[in-house]
């Protein structure tokens, strides 16, 4: 339920605060006056986008304020709990939107800064907003379907998904198929060549850092010759035929600390050290004999190197790839793609099986939804008609058709409301058969029954001069329908008519003053002697005539009554 709304700063409005109680509330004033701004407000609020055109001219930003309650348990207090929002102990929050002239618009809620996203959704849960719009909508075949599943409840709501799911699993699976049949000679001409570039890898057999280990060796065969001197003078040095080598002189070293460390045991630690080093030279000398020895192995291995590099590079150019890690990386990738092309033909079949078996499954789900959906628009017919009974339109017979067409992602069925206006009448589409005023009716009619066959929660409805076109007898109808509607749901109306005014628990004035420079809309609530001013005014636009006034009292007498 709305609390409050506060707004500044918007349109011709410069600073307006309405209280918003339980019951009907209705929103009255001269045309232009600024109603619309209310509605702008309440609008932005509802997490409608922002425009800056509608900033008060002269004002650096408009800012509307409203005290929503946000019911325990529900999907939107889960949405703002996830957003970091807290509520209040009493479950309310405060939402605010600022719509800056040159600046960016900010929505806050419970302090905390959210996308205007965040709050559109919250608030869809909690508000349902009705405007001269909306009787646009209704002539929609897609907004008749949508209407006749807002009613079906829960248990057709899980007809419903299920359907969908049935419809997603099947649009894939039919995207799979289609992508390999209308792809097969392209794919498998791409496998052809993958199966080739694949056998020239296989029969290079590379492995993983070869290139470089080729590419040091062949520094070291190209400069033998200085390498073999290197090797060779460093091995006759450290233990060769001469009489003075370095292990020869560590040893003889080490033996000379020996005899020295019988006398002083400080020494023994030195010539330990000393045989370290005689073994590590040692051992050093036999590593490159034994390097010297290869080296002299196989005189040609420089021919087999380049020729081996040289194949390695061939196959890096024909896979398009710089090194041998692309050329291993390349391989890995083919390998799972020419190995389901060896079972091409029964993964074909397969997902031609499960094309059919999803299109059946959807087939299935298709016929429950229709099913579903013919049992929801006998129901909601029949609750239309009860309620343009009672809104002086007994004569008039809705009718729900809900026919078989061509699946799509919304089921398969095309739903029309027909009516018939009066007995003997052909029915017709509404949007040909009903009036402005008619259609406004059916409208509350179809709102009423979707407010009905809802969840016990109460939510606030918004009717933006629903009762267009309406008037004498149907007017007090209207009025009397939205405030049997406010006595289990908030209900604001915008709104004309004195008939409906006369039925709000709470009555709202929108008032235009000017000083000959600037424009202002002033709001305010009515009790009392004013409210039966502006009751009279809506009359007859005379709210000083006794015989207006009169009526006026009559009619809130008669609302009264009837409640």
């Amino acid at each position: 339920m709305l609390h409050e709304l506060s707004i500044a700063d918007l349109g011709v409005i410069e600073s307006a605060r309405i209280e918003l109680g339980p019951g009907l509330t209705c929103v009255t004033g001269e045309t232009g006056a600024g109603k619309t701004m209310v509605l702008t407000g309440l609008g932005l609020i509802l997490g409608a986008k922002s425009v800056p055109a509608t900033v008060r001219a002269g004002a650096d930003e408009a800012l509307a304020e409203a005290v929503l309650d946000i019911p325990a348990g529900s999907d939107a207090a889960a949405r703002l709990d996830d957003a970091g929002v807290r509520l209040d102990d009493d479950g309310t929050v405060i939402v605010a939107r600022t719509v800056g002239a040159t600046t960016r618009s900010r929505t806050v809620v419970g302090g905390r800064t959210v996308p205007q996203a965040l709050l559109a959704d919250i608030a869809g849960d909690l508000v349902t907003v009705h405007g001269q719009s909306d009787q646009v909508r209704l002539r929609s075949s897609a907004r008749q379907r949508d209407t006749l599943d807002a009613h079906g409840g829960q248990r057709h709501q899980t007809v419903l998904d299920a359907y969908r799911d049935a419809w997603h699993t099947w649009v894939e699976a039919a995207g799979a198929l289609s992508r390999m049949e209308e792809g097969a000679q392209a794919e498998r001409a791409e496998v052809a060549r993958l199966r080739d570039d694949l056998a020239a890898v296989d029969a290079l057999a590379p492995e993983p850092g070869e290139d470089g280990r080729l590419e040091a060796e062949v520094r070291v065969l190209e400069n033998a010759e200085a390498v073999r001197t290197g090797a060779a003078g460093a091995h006759e040095l450290i233990a060769g035929d001469q009489e003075l080598t370095v292990v020869a002189a560590i040893e003889a070293a080490r033996r000379a600390l020996a005899d020295a460390a019988r006398h002083d045991d400080r020494l023994a630690e030195y010539e330990r050290r000393l045989a370290d080093f005689s073994y590590g030279a040692s051992d050093i000398a036999t590593e490159l004999a034994s390097y010297l020895d290869g080296l002299d192995a196989d005189p040609g291995r420089l021919d087999e190197v380049h020729g081996r590099r040289s194949d390695l590079a061939g196959l890096m150019r024909r896979l398009g790839v710089p090194d041998l890690d692309g050329v291993l990386a390349y391989a890995d990738n083919a390998r799972p793609l020419v190995a389901a092309d060896d079972d091409w033909d029964a993964t074909l079949e397969a997902r031609r099986e499960a094309e059919r078996r999803a299109r059946a499954a959807r087939d299935d789900a298709a016929d429950a939804l229709h099913t579903s959906r013919a049992a929801v628009a006998t129901a909601l017919a029949a609750s239309v008609d009860g309620e343009l009974e009672r809104l002086a339109m007994a004569d008039a017979k809705v009718r729900i058709e809900v026919a078989p067409t061509e699946p799509a992602a919304h089921g398969a069925d095309v739903v029309a409301f027909t009516l018939a206006s009066h007995p003997g009448a052909p029915h017709r589409p509404i949007a040909e058969a009903a009036s402005g005023g008619e259609l406004s009716r059916i409208m509350l009619a179809i709102e009423v029954s979707l407010a009905a066959a809802g969840d016990d929660v109460p939510r606030t409805f918004v009717f933006d001069e629903v009762d267009a076109g309406v008037g004498g007898k149907a007017a007090i109808a209207v009025g009397n329908r939205l405030a049997e509607l406010a006595r289990t749901h908030q209900v604001m109306v915008v709104t004309h008519l004195a008939q409906v005014a006369s039925f709000a628990d709470t009555h709202v004035v929108v008032q235009k003053t000017t000083d000959g420079a600037v424009t202002r809309a002033q709001v305010a609530r009515v009790d009392g002697d004013a409210r039966v001013e502006e009751i009279a005014r809506l009359l007859s636009g005379q709210e000083d005539s006794s015989t207006a006034r009169a009526h006026a009292l009559e009619l809130l007498e008669a609302s009264r009554v009837a409640r």
